[in-house]
């Protein structure tokens, strides 16, 4: 075998009934440690331990859609290493088709090195491994054998930009819809915007998205546009899709731009804070199953956004993600 020779794993088979999805992104073991407070610039903060997690946003969105019902596909890469097949591993008990990853021998898997304070707020560094090796060629074949028997496609860009842009181009002529989360924002994610995904970006990455569509060159920080300014931001990137825009506040709930630039704001559900690590991630899960289930956008996001809202109570990106009665017993 040469060495990025990609071996396929196994999978049980997708419960028929279930909405359809396929998630194309990065897969993470997450080193997560709980400190006093989060570290400055050269600065060293102690916690108790060392937690480990399943992570990363294709995968964090997976474990969220199948637990929201849906039946999961994941398209992504790890090494072939003892993370790679935890991760897989993971995945699997979560009910995830991981018949779309890819295991690279010359690659490890991703890593994500995270700290959260006591009041959920977090900083992350990530080692992307085999998420950067991800192919466009491979999502292509991925998708190939998938579309357009799903209901919804959800791309996160945690992965190479033109594997990235294979999805998109591949659930559009499908005529699937596609939902991609732009985090980060990365500079091909402009020429997809003309192919109408569904955005959903958080304050700062809608932000940071308006100054890409305006000089055609990429942020790597931005600042967060709130309220108004989040609105704006979205309204100017609907105009570009064509499609609607979900911009994410976390604790203020999300807006949702339509094309005809109407604006909706969703409130959150209200919970007490513990890591707001994976809250976006469930968000996006949730939201695409239940477009694939056929909801309306508005009410996916209503679900959407109560289910991250939940999801931070826990430590851990996966640890606090709901089920679909855990949302249904919230709203009710």
């Amino acid at each position: 075998m040469t060495p990025d020779t990609p071996m396929t794993p196994e999978s049980s088979p997708p419960d028929p009934n279930a909405p359809r999805v396929v998630v194309v992104g990065a897969i993470n073991v997450d080193l997560v440690v709980a400190a006093t407070r989060l570290p400055g610039p050269g600065e060293t903060v102690v916690g108790p331990r060392l937690e480990s997690h399943g992570g990363g946003k294709g995968a964090n969105a997976a474990v969220a859609a199948a637990r929201a019902g849906a039946a999961v596909r994941l398209v992504g890469a790890v090494g072939v290493d003892d993370n790679g097949r935890s991760a897989l591993d993971d995945l699997r008990s979560e009910g995830v088709d991981v018949s779309g990853v890819a295991m690279l021998s010359a690659h490890t898997t991703g890593v994500a090195l995270i700290v959260v304070d006591p009041s959920g707020e977090n900083q992350i560094a990530v080692a992307a491994g085999a998420n950067a090796a991800v192919s466009a060629g491979h999502v292509r074949a991925a998708l190939a054998d998938a579309l357009p028997a799903v209901g919804c496609v959800l791309v996160s860009t945690e992965i190479p930009g033109d594997a990235v842009a294979a999805a998109v181009e591949a659930a559009t002529a499908a005529g699937v819809p596609c939902v991609l989360n732009p985090a980060p924002v990365i500079p091909e994610v402009l020429d997809l915007l003309k192919l109408g995904p569904i955005l959903t970006p958080n304050a700062t990455e809608s932000a940071d998205l308006v100054r890409l569509v305006a000089d055609g060159s990429p942020l790597i920080t931005g600042s967060a546009g709130a309220g108004g300014a989040a609105a704006e931001a979205a309204r100017t990137l609907a105009a570009c899709t064509g499609a609607p825009v979900v911009v994410t506040l976390g604790g203020d709930g999300a807006l949702v731009v339509r094309s005809d630039h109407e604006v909706d704001h969703v409130p959150p559900h209200p919970v007490a804070v513990r890591d707001t690590t994976g809250a976006g991630d469930t968000f996006n899960g949730v939201l695409t199953t239940r477009l694939a289930a056929g909801d309306p956008l508005s009410d996916a996001v209503a679900v959407a956004t109560v289910a991250a809202s939940l999801s931070v109570r826990a430590v851990g990106a996966r640890a606090g993600m709901p089920d679909a009665a855990a949302v249904e017993a919230a709203r009710s």
